[in-house]
């Protein structure tokens, strides 16, 4: 039933929930490249490098909130591309439709071997 304006707060409880994205990393197949975003204020280097070993991923879209533009809020962003295997991939600050380019051209490449 609908609840009435005038009868107090409500209270929201959450529930913590598995980790999704080790979840799949724990269940990779042959052939796939599994992809995560984070989002750091500090020390996101480190961290990105962290998930990648932690939760199996490849790679690793390390979004900037230092950056201004960048960002939620905003047409553009500015990323790094963070893998096992690579130097990381600073990308400058570019409209949000290249930077997924960027990031499924970098999933390609991984499929390629």
């Amino acid at each position: 039933s609908k609840i009435k304006k005038d009868e107090g707060h409500l209270e929201l409880v959450l529930e913590r929930t598995e980790d999704i994205l080790a979840w799949i990393g724990k269940r990779r197949r042959p052939g796939q490249v599994i992809a995560g975003f984070a989002l750091e204020t500090e020390e996101g280097l480190e961290s990105a490098r962290g998930k990648l070993e932690r939760k199996g991923l490849d790679l690793v879209v390390l979004n900037s909130l230092q950056d201004e533009g960048a960002g939620f809020g905003h047409a553009t962003n500015k990323v790094t591309l963070v893998t096992r295997d690579k130097d990381p991939e600073r990308l400058p600050l570019l409209p949000k439709a290249e930077v997924a380019r960027r990031i499924l051209d970098a999933i390609e490449r991984r499929l390629k071997g």
